[in-house]
């Protein structure tokens, strides 16, 4: 179980040990809850030889070493698209050497840019900036009582994006909102990134009901000696008309043409203006929480 006590949000589910009912309560399932439901059977076979591979290692070479505790760090910096890829990567690396069976990690990259779909890119003054999506765990509320019964609604009203920087920002500032995003160094690459919490739309039941939703995000390149933007982009969560989508996507394209017009790398906030810093929490340094503001 996880700490709510919910058995169907574990990631590793140890299932059907004795049920007295039937055989079928009796099968001794191991279940990888982990594991999200891939839209092509190529990208489940990946998954299920990366599997394949972890039995086969652990089987041969038992993990004996305590577990690393890492606290607030998995609802922070592991929810951050470059993070996973490289926590990947260095996971297959290990089970590659220590099983030798070779598994490519291109092999991933289908499910790497289904899970984190980019949204958009922006240059300026050699200073590329990138926004793509990153991962959200959304609670489940307290029971409230309804016309059917007593339901658990969960706040599925806060959405992350990880923004990436390539280049020397030297004394520029990246802002979203007004707000200064504070940049990590990438060892690897050089970059800096950092994520971005926000909250889309505000429904009914929801955790902070008085935070309105902040969209559009207007990201600006900030220079303090001139006191002004010199350059930025526009992220609309929701539909940039201000209206709401009626229906789910007929295919693909469809929905890779409102992933295009979300995005809009000529806005910027105008005129002078001075930005805004908030009080980062500590226990969540790579990712800005708009609520605060």
């Amino acid at each position: 179980v996880d700490v709510t006590g919910n058995t169907h949000r574990s990631e590793i589910c140890i299932d059907k040990l004795y049920s007295p009912d039937g055989p079928t309560g009796r099968l001794g399932l191991v279940e990888f809850r982990a594991f999200e439901m891939p839209p092509h059977a190529d990208m489940n076979l990946a998954q299920q030889l990366l599997l394949r591979a972890l039995i086969a290692w652990f089987w041969t070479t038992p993990y004996t070493e305590p577990l690393k505790p890492l606290g607030t760090e998995l609802n922070d910096k592991f929810m951050l698209p470059h993070v996973l890829w490289a926590d990947l990567k260095s996971m297959l690396k290990e089970v590659s050497e220590g099983t030798g069976i070779a598994i490519d990690p291109s092999w991933f990259q289908a499910h790497f840019e289904f899970r984190f779909p980019w949204i958009g890119k922006v240059s300026y003054d050699g200073i590329n900036i990138e926004l793509r999506h990153a991962l959200e765990q959304w609670n489940v509320l307290g029971e409230e009582g309804t016309v059917g019964g007593t339901a658990r609604f969960v706040d599925s009203s806060l959405e992350r994006v990880e923004v990436k920087v390539n280049g020397d920002l030297k004394h520029l500032q990246l802002l979203c909102n007004g707000v200064v995003i504070p940049l990590h160094d990438e060892p690897l690459s050089g970059s800096k990134y950092s994520g971005l919490r926000y909250r889309t739309w505000l429904p009914e039941s929801c955790l902070h009901p008085t935070i309105k939703p902040h969209g559009p995000l207007t990201f600006d390149l900030y220079d303090p000696r001139l006191g002004r933007s010199i350059g930025g982009f526009t992220y609309y969560p929701t539909h940039p008309g201000g209206r709401n989508f009626e229906t789910r996507p007929i295919n693909a394209l469809e929905a890779e043409g409102r992933r295009i017009a979300s995005f809009n790398p000529n806005g910027h906030t105008p005129g002078d203006f001075v930005p805004k810093c908030i009080h980062q929490d500590p226990r969540f340094p790579n990712t800005l929480d708009l609520r605060w503001s």
